[in-house]
């Protein structure tokens, strides 16, 4: 994992956030909350940590919702 932000992610916080990422139901200010990551970070862990086809998949349907929605993610 490249994060200078938050280098002291253990293994189970890296599986955690995927999962609340991941989560259509848990928003980037929980994780923010939660782990001290700011959307940006979520997103470069995500890329990072996700096949590449995955992560643009998630990045879709995130973009997506938050366009339906004024307070998706």
């Amino acid at each position: 994992m490249i994060m200078e932000q938050a280098p002291n992610l253990s293994d189970a916080d890296v599986s955690a956030i995927i999962e609340m990422a991941l989560s259509d139901h848990i928003s980037f200010a929980a994780i923010e909350r939660e782990f001290g990551l700011a959307e940006k970070d979520v997103k470069a862990l995500m890329r990072s940590e996700l096949k590449a086809s995955s992560y643009r998949t998630w990045r879709k349907r995130v973009r997506t919702f938050s366009d339906r929605r004024e307070h998706y993610k």
